[in-house]
């Protein structure tokens, strides 16, 4: 098999790491990376020694590449994604996909006409305290799910007010869009539904974008209705992982994460486990194998664009809901 050859658009600390990560699979070698920062183009010539250009268009001109790993500002992300998939490269890019509902729709056609593999970086579809609360919900272990509550918290805001992620031109939004976005996925994931209608309020806390959310959600599994409580917080206590939690109840049971243990209550009988967290850097690594698998054949992409088109849909109406003070109906449709 030949040598799979990635480039890198967004060469910060999340950038580098994925490089180093991907660059360690056999038959694949990153080959070079593009960044407007010096600084950053610097550090990733230290690390991997591989060519650098200050503009992504002038590298996938220039470079002839089979895959490309994204890790720039969210509201980049379409802009960098299409211009790959329209060279005909593969494309992981890091949540959230983008912020834009039409297009990330747009997204997934041009990856579907160019037959191109575009992944998502929800890396909760790796770790097996996740994997293992969508496998007990599938198997019925607590019958059918009706009401769940999740809550993400983060001391977020006082290290990203003044950097990208406190703008709202290169991020799109503030917690709920950044680590928010791995919450609501994992809410939806777990649970295989899809967003119907939310309320929602925000409060910036004097940022200038949103810092805590809440969110009232209905959920749809396939014609059964799912209600949902979801909490973002990016003034917690919690740094840098973010502390978080999720309870489902079903119609024989429930099911609770505390960020530890794993609690489930089956017919009245208690059951509980704490499984290993894996690191962000093992998290990092399957992803990415998962990505380099589903290019080559061997495996089921785990973290397609229909599942990040859930959460941008989600997340573009809890903001129109906080702004209009209305419900809102949400068309998540790829």
């Amino acid at each position: 098999m030949s040598e799979l050859a990635v480039v890198a658009i967004g060469l910060g600390d999340l950038g580098r790491l994925e490089c180093r990560s991907i660059d360690s699979i056999d038959g694949v070698s990153v080959v070079a990376g593009a960044d407007p920062s010096p600084d950053a183009r610097d550090a990733f010539q230290y690390e991997l020694g591989r060519h650098t250009y200050d503009s992504h268009e002038a590298m996938l001109d220039d470079v002839d590449a089979d895959a490309a790993i994204i890790s720039t500002p969210h509201t980049l992300h379409y802009d960098h994604a299409r211009a790959c998939l329209d060279r005909g490269v593969h494309v992981h890019v890091e949540k959230p996909m983008v912020t834009d509902l039409g297009d990330a729709r747009a997204l997934v056609e041009r990856a579907r006409e160019s037959d191109r593999v575009l992944a998502v970086g929800y890396q909760r579809h790796f770790d097996d305290r996740f994997r293992e609360i969508r496998r007990l919900i599938d198997d019925g272990r607590i019958g059918t799910p009706h009401m769940a509550t999740c809550h993400l918290e983060q001391d977020w805001v006082r290290w990203n007010r003044d950097r990208w992620r406190g703008n709202p031109d290169l991020s799109g939004g503030g917690q709920l869009y950044d680590s928010g976005s791995h919450l609501l996925d994992a809410l939806l994931w777990t649970t295989r539904s899809t967003p119907f209608e939310v309320a929602a309020t925000v409060d910036d806390r004097g940022a200038d974008v949103d810092v805590n959310a809440a969110l009232a959600v209905t959920l749809d599994r396939d014609g059964d209705r799912l209600t949902a409580s979801v909490g973002v917080s990016g003034e917690g206590p919690s740094g840098p992982a973010p502390g978080e939690a999720l309870r489902i109840w079903g119609t024989d049971g429930s099911l609770s994460f505390d960020g530890e243990t794993l609690r489930v209550v089956e017919d009245g009988t208690e059951y509980e486990a704490t499984l290993s967290e894996p690191t962000f850097e093992e998290l990092t690594a399957r992803k990415l194998g998962n990505f380099v698998g589903a290019i080559r054949g061997e495996a089921e992409l785990k973290i397609p664009p229909s599942d990040a088109v859930k959460v941008t849909a989600l997340t573009e109406a809890a903001y129109e809901s906080a702004e209009s003070g209305r419900r809102v109906a949400i068309d998540a449709e790829v």
